[in-house]
């Protein structure tokens, strides 16, 4: 299924967050890859406003971020659910890239540790440095087995195919290799310059 943002965003980002709920309650297992961004599933309400805001600008759709970000943020409670695994890997990059002011990026780097602590919640690093068995990749979430989102610039991408869904989680386990985790991972975290404040030296 191919759907471009501009139809799906045409009148607010609200709707594209809601009508996921359900997808994302019933999944038990989902891996997400960003190469761009802090996954949705780990952003704050000021980070994932920031966002959208420019989102929307970009697309020219309705500016509805503020209530866009609060039902991202609401549908990330499923990170809390004990019967469920997420596995989370990003580029080191997303941790640099700032949206919203240094106290927004601030606090998102800080939920990003807090969230580390959770059980059902594994989330990794891909160093700057790392020697690179895998090139960097569009965005994509997968839930269980069975479909895999792709985000593109212009569209939202739903693959089913069980070829190409083993083929999307075979490149997750190929960049996964790369990737730091536990202490190291912090250590990126805290290395983002993002965290100080904008008076800071």
């Amino acid at each position: 299924m191919y759907r471009e943002w501009r139809h799906l965003q045409r009148a607010g980002l609200k709707h594209n967050q809601v009508s996921t709920v359900p997808l994302y309650q019933r999944t038990r297992h989902m891996r997400v890859y960003c190469s761009n961004v802090i996954p949705g599933l780990l952003q704050t309400q000021g980070y994932a406003e920031a966002l959208l805001a420019r989102i929307a600008e970009f697309e020219g759709s309705v500016n509805d971020a503020p209530a866009a970000a609060t039902a991202r943020v609401e549908r990330s409670k499923v990170l809390y659910d004990g019967s469920k695994r997420f596995a989370l890997l990003v580029e080191e990059d997303v941790l640099h890239f700032p949206f919203g002011d240094a106290e927004t990026m601030a606090g998102q780097l800080g939920y990003l540790m807090a969230v580390m602590a959770l059980p059902t919640v594994s989330l990794d690093v891909i160093p700057r440095t790392a020697t690179r068995h895998m090139w960097t990749l569009e965005g994509f979430l997968a839930f269980d087995d069975e479909q895999v989102q792709v985000e593109t610039l212009s569209a939202d991408i739903t693959v089913k195919n069980p070829s190409e869904v083993a083929l999307c989680l075979r490149a997750f386990s190929r960049l996964s290799t790369m990737a730091v985790h536990g202490a190291r991972a912090t250590a990126c975290r805290m290395a983002a310059p993002c965290t100080r404040r904008a008076s800071g030296p």
